[in-house]
């Protein structure tokens, strides 16, 4: 028989010893008891899964399964029973009903006649067999008989004979599920199972997961932008001003200690400019995580006045948890700005701020954690 178990044989140590103890680094389910299924992988490395894969033929009954290996786990005392099978094995599907349609399920199956005598006939030999299903108006797939690993589902239309084309293989449902080493990455595309250790990694169809201890999570855990309202302050702490109804959106994200934020402030009518501001009371913003060191180049920033007027900004750290704006152009128009000042954005400089103003940019910086 090309279908092989290891570990069957009567004769020599306990078959559930050498079957218990051997099975040890597979992906476990408990303690002692590891996950049934096919060991992944193809010759190419282009299929999530080679072993014991149905081809049909094409107008026939007939298929192929070919090679692989699986594990099948009983129960905790009796063991798992590793299989492989060397050869391509072929099989013959029954005619179709007359009538109905069905569903057959192939299984790889394990008959082990210490356990199951009452009904193998002294069978102890692991096989690939067709469970045959019920002919019916909307059939159902029958259920996997003793200890067996479903491999595919195969639906057997109402007449379907080698004369009459046989069966449309295209629509036999690939019921395989992997099983790798302990700490290996288990490939799967649909399954609710849980995992079984925290740190258990899989991939789900391209993402990858790992078992939280409750629940599988994508991994890694990608960061998301974060809406955040910088804390605006004058570097004299003089002429304090404050937002009012000014509209913000300011968002950040930090990958380790990368942080990207963007920012735009477009001032209000209740915006309040502080108190007999001076050209000394420069604008300082809070950074939305403290910065590793005092950097002079974070981004840029545009300021946009209601009449139309525009000037660009060097954004620069004054201390590691404030940014400052540095007008670092003149107007696009070439319109030359000549009050008050040049130098940091203040409530005066580069003119006097008013309802409708907007100050909106963009930094990167490295984070102090």
């Amino acid at each position: 028989m090309p279908v092989r178990s290891g570990w069957l044989s009567p004769d020599g140590q306990s078959r559930e010893d050498t079957r218990l103890v051997s099975l040890g680094a597979l992906t476990p389910t408990s303690p002692v008891a590891t996950r049934s299924g096919v060991l992944p992988g193809s010759s190419e490395g282009l299929y999530r899964i080679a072993g014991f894969t149905l081809t049909g033929t094409s107008n026939s009954m007939s298929a192929t399964v070919s090679p692989g290996r699986a594990v099948l786990q009983s129960t905790a005392a009796r063991g798992a029973y590793p299989v492989a099978l060397t050869e391509y094995l072929p099989l013959t599907f029954a005619d179709g009903d007359p009538l109905y349609s069905r569903i057959d399920l192939v299984v790889l199956r394990i008959y082990d006649d210490v356990y199951d005598a009452s009904d193998t006939d002294d069978r102890t030999e692991a096989v690939v067999e067709i469970v045959p299903g019920t002919p019916a108006a909307a059939p159902a797939v029958p259920a996997a008989p003793g200890l067996s690993l479903p491999l595919y589902q195969v639906t057997v239309a109402a007449k379907a004979s080698a004369g009459t084309g046989g069966i449309t293989w295209s629509s036999a449902v690939d019921r395989r599920t992997a099983t790798v080493g302990v700490g290996g990455i288990l490939p799967v595309v649909s399954d609710t199972t849980g995992g079984s250790y925290p740190g258990q990694y899989r991939d789900l169809g391209g993402q990858l997961q790992r078992w939280s201890g409750t629940a599988w999570t994508d991994y890694p855990v990608l960061p998301t932008w974060q809406s955040w309202t910088p804390a605006w302050t004058t570097g004299s702490g003089l002429a304090t001003p404050s937002y009012g109804n000014s509209v913000l959106n300011c968002r950040y994200v930090k990958f380790g200690t990368t942080v990207h934020l963007s920012f735009s402030i477009q001032f209000g009518t209740t915006t309040n400019f502080g108190t007999s501001p001076l050209t000394s009371d420069n604008w300082r913003f809070a950074l939305p995580a403290p910065a590793s060191a005092v950097h002079q180049v974070l981004g840029w920033a545009e300021l946009g006045a209601s009449n139309g007027a525009r000037a660009m900004c060097r954004i620069y750290l004054a201390t590691t948890d404030t940014f400052e704006l540095g007008i670092a152009s003149g107007r696009p128009d070439a319109t030359a700005i000549v009050t008050p000042t040049w130098g940091t954005v203040d409530s005066l400089t580069p003119w006097t701020w008013v309802s409708g103003n907007a100050v909106r940019g963009t930094a990167t910086y490295e984070a102090a954690s």
